[in-house]
């Protein structure tokens, strides 16, 4: 199968059908850079260690990178994601369909934004590729079971995984640093953090990257008639622009979402801002490494809980983590409701 970007380019160029799903993949990348990655530096910003603005800047230089250099190494979570759903053997009908799952996911994710709620891209994304499969067969024959558990895996481990890895590095920082004086350790995890800020944000470039790369990969594969269980060598071209749109997206900010995710969650100290953003990583790192598409924003927050927990539970406002959990339990249903209605409409209109 040609994966060249001059062969892409021809058929994006003389097919409007490809270019608006294409277009369409593009804006949930750019969406996901502004209301996704700010999780990655919010507790960076609200311990004052960097600037919102500085901080923004190099969240969407590390997200590059993530994307980059982790499809290169390894890109098991973009083929997870190509191989979820099946659109059906219809090329015209496929890329119709695609489409309007992704305008779902566009919708439902500018919305979250607009509310200041840190929802997850990646759920939205799930949801509305299932949603637009199950348009196109009228059932659950779109739908490929041993894939999409991968996702409830997901769930399972960036809930746990990220609350115990909080717990457990602020555990191990409290420990090691317990001696030291505090003007010392003030100065120690301002760099600290900053560090686990920019590990925050080459993981989540690395996990939503791909995800986002394996729609643009499942768009070639409608076009050429091909099954999405063909294994491909990601193209260096993909990875590039991928990363850039979603650099840009980070560049934009989203200083609602950190406010959220950093402040009214649980008050943090810099040595707990950068034992979570340790622990989210190594989560995410996990999962990348596994072919899981887990949600970024999952292991942040539950990271941040764990580390309050350190203290006491008292710590963390749960009205706030409620208000998290709700939303990240309608996305499933709610983006899968929109994703099954806009495929149909779309597939009416073209």
């Amino acid at each position: 199968m040609d994966l060249s970007f001059q062969y892409f380019w021809d058929a994006v160029s003389s097919n409007p059908l490809l270019l608006m799903a294409v277009l369409l993949t593009f804006g949930v990348i750019l969406v996901n850079g502004w209301t996704d990655a700010p999780n990655a530096i919010a507790t960076c910003v609200v311990t004052r260690c960097m600037s919102a603005r500085a901080a923004i800047l190099m969240a969407a230089v590390f997200n590059f990178l993530g994307v980059f250099l982790m499809s290169m190494v390894n890109a098991t979570v973009a083929e997870t994601i190509t191989k979820m759903v099946d659109f059906g053997s219809n090329s015209h009908e496929a890329i119709v369909a695609l489409s309007g799952a992704l305008f779902a996911i566009v919708v439902w994710a500018t919305l979250a934004w607009y509310f200041g709620i840190p929802t997850s891209e990646s759920h939205a994304l799930i949801a509305g590729l299932t949603g637009g499969a199950i348009a196109v067969h009228g059932g659950l024959e779109g739908v490929n079971g041993n894939e999409w558990v991968k996702v409830l895996y997901g769930l399972v481990i960036s809930v746990i995984l990220g609350f115990a890895l909080g717990w457990i590095v602020c555990k191990i920082v409290v420990l090691l640093f317990r001696r030291v004086e505090r003007r010392y350790t003030e100065k120690i995890f301002r760099g600290a953090q900053i560090f686990g800020a920019a590990c925050m944000s080459f993981m989540h470039g690395a996990q939503d990257g791909q995800k986002f790369m394996g729609v643009i990969l499942l768009c070639i594969f409608l076009l050429n008639g091909q099954s999405t269980e063909t294994a491909v060598q990601m193209p260096i071209w993909l990875m590039l622009t991928c990363s850039i749109i979603m650099g840009l997206g980070t560049s934009i900010g989203g200083k609602k979402i950190i406010k959220s995710v950093g402040m009214d969650m649980v008050k943090l100290e810099k040595y707990q801002g950068f034992s979570a953003d340790i622990a989210a990583s190594i989560s995410l790192l996990f999962s990348s490494l596994f072919g899981i598409p887990v949600s970024t924003t999952h292991a942040k927050t539950t990271s941040i809980m764990g580390v309050g927990a350190v203290n006491r539970l008292s710590a963390i406002n749960f009205g706030v983590v409620k208000e998290m959990v709700m939303t990240w339990i309608l996305t499933f249903p709610g983006c899968g409701l929109i994703g099954f209605l806009m495929t149909k409409l779309f597939m009416w209109l073209f």
